[in-house]
This record gives structure tokens, C-alpha cells and sequence, in this order.
């Protein structure tokens, strides 16, 4: 079957939406917003309110382009504030795997075949950290580079720093479950190391779709988040918990945020987001019925 649709002018765009069922205030300022904001953007975010399995995608709920603007901008806020969290987590989970593993085993660990579980992971990894390395145009390493001709790679204080998330929750994953792993678990408030492992693939892919300003607010993850059984301090009512939403990967966010500052804004400011969402997209969120009465979130 071959592709035909024609292109649409920004005009066409928006008689296209008004025969599907969606209404408009005011189109001048609609067409501003679809001139500077793809109409298959939006298409993310008209999805949920239209029958899909009808090639027409007529509306099945009475809703304006204003409401799926203001749906729009209130994804653009979450993912900041998660985009914000993360980078702070990441900081935090960087520091701590240099500094324990570094105290362990000398500065160049990450080279060492004999601390990670498998070897072509260990093999690919290390390439890919080599490459990173080499792009890095950070002052540090080409100071190394200039003076020192051994070992080849800078110390993992160098080296782990201009890594991806990506790279070091790999790295994290791969390295053997020992006396380290399980201190370093347990330094962020978990309890069983493959909780923590789950997490961070789990942030790792987070931070992707907030970096690459995609849809985030009702995807559905690709990687499940484990809830925990027991943790250091109080989590969540694991019951009635879809863990390939966004709810369990926010409160797991929340966790570590709080180990490494409590005077953290993110409960806050994720508070009073939600309490001004502007379609009542708690459900698809995965928030369930009364979170906001948990501890957790007092």
C-alpha cells in the first residue's frame, strides 16, 4: 500500500480538526500555535480523546483546541520538573558509584573485566564510554590527554563524568552484586540492589522522551518499575499500582530526592501541578483514587 496524504496548510490543519469534532475559540491564534507547534505534535495529545479505530479520528468527547493546548503545556511542565529531578538523581547516582568503587578498587575500576558480570556487556560498554571519552571536549580530559600517556583512560572521576545516563545505568547494571553494590543500594534507601537496577533503567529512559521534548504525561513505559517491598523510609501503598505508568517512576523520584535533599521542591511543585491539571488525566497518569491523602505525599 503506498502512502498518498497530501501535505496540509496550517488552514487545512485546522479544518481537518473541525471536521473530526474539535472546537475553536478563536482560530487566529490557533493557526500562531500550529504554525510553531507541528500539527502531528498535537496529534499526541488529541489521541486519547478520539476513536482511533475509525480512519475519520472523530472526537468522542467534547473538548477544544484550547483545552489540547492547555494539555500540551501542562506535559512541557512535567517534563521539566522531571528533567530537573533527574539530573539531580543522576549527579547523586554518578558520585556515588565513583567514590565507592574508587575507594575499592583504584581509579581506573571501570577498566577491570574481573568487577562486571558479563564480559561482552563489560566489552561494549567500555567502548562506548571510549568514544564518549575521545567526543568530550571537557578541559579535564584534555589535560590527561596532554600529560599522561598511561593508563590510556582517564581515572573513572574523569572518565564516568562526561558518560551518558544511558552508559552508566549500563555500567551500573553489568557490575557484579557485591559488598559495594549492596552499600550503594542501600545509601539511597533500597533494600534489594535489583530494585535500584530497575530504577535506573527506568529514569534513563525517562530522561530520554523529557530530552527529546516527547509526549510523557500518559505514556506508557517501556521499562515497568519495580515497587519495593520494603524500603529505609516510607513509600508508597504498592496496591492498585500500574507500574508502566508515570505515577510509580514520579514517587520513586521522590524518594531518592528526598535522600539526597530534603528541602527539595519536587513533591511541592508536582503537588500543585496535578491539583491544576487541566483534564483530569490522573487516571492515565496512574495516579490512583486519593493519592495525594498518602504519607508519602504529606
Amino acid at each position: 500500500m503506498n502512502y498518498s496524504k497530501p501535505p496540509l496548510s496550517f488552514q487545512q490543519q485546522i479544518e481537518a480538526f473541525k471536521q473530526r469534532g474539535l472546537t475553536f475559540e478563536d482560530e487566529h491564534p490557533s493557526r500562531v500555535f500550529l504554525e510553531n507547534i507541528s500539527y502531528y505534535r498535537l496529534r499526541a495529545y488529541t489521541y486519547p480523546f478520539q476513536d482511533n479505530s475509525n480512519s475519520q479520528h472523530p472526537f468522542i468527547k467534547k473538548i477544544s483546541f484550547e483545552e489540547i493546548i492547555t494539555l500540551y503545556n501542562f506535559d512541557s511542565k512535567l517534563r521539566t520538573l522531571v528533567f530537573e529531578a533527574l539530573e539531580k538523581i543522576e549527579i547523586a547516582f554518578r558520585t556515588q558509584i565513583i567514590y565507592r568503587w574508587s575507594m575499592e578498587y583504584g581509579s581506573h575500576w571501570y577498566t577491570d573485566p574481573m568487577l562486571f558480570r558479563n564480559s561482552m556487556y563489560f566489552a561494549n560498554s567500555l567502548s562506548s564510554l571510549e568514544k564518549e571519552i575521545n567526543r568530550s571536549d571537557e578541559t579535564f580530559i584534555k589535560h590527561y590527554n596532554e600529560t599522561y600517556t598511561h593508563p590510556k583512560l582517564p581515572p573513572s572521576w574523569m572518565s564516568l563524568e562526561v558518560s551518558s545516563l544511558g552508559l552508566l545505568s549500563k555500567l551500573f547494571l553489568n557490575l557484579k552484586r557485591n559488598a559495594q553494590k549492596k552499600a550503594f543500594t542501600q545509601h539511597f534507601g533500597v533494600y534489594k540492589v535489583e530494585v535500584l537496577e530497575n530504577w535506573m533503567r527506568s529514569f534513563c529512559n525517562i530522561r530520554n522522551i523529557c530530552a527529546h521534548h516527547s509526549r510523557l504525561w500518559n505514556r506508557r513505559l517501556s521499562t515497568q518499575l519495580e515497587l519495593p517491598e520494603k524500603t529505609k523510609y516510607e513509600f508508597i501503598n504498592r496496591e492498585h499500582i500500574y507500574r508502566n505508568k508515570i505515577y510509580p517512576a514520579l514517587c520513586a523520584m521522590q524518594y531518592i530526592l528526598e535522600i539526597i535533599n530534603p528541602k527539595n521542591g519536587f513533591k511541592k511543585n508536582l503537588i500543585e501541578l496535578m491539583n491544576d491539571w487541566p483534564l483530569q488525566q490522573e487516571k492515565d497518569m496512574g495516579f490512583p483514587i486519593g493519592w495525594q491523602h498518602e504519607k508519602f505525599w504529606n
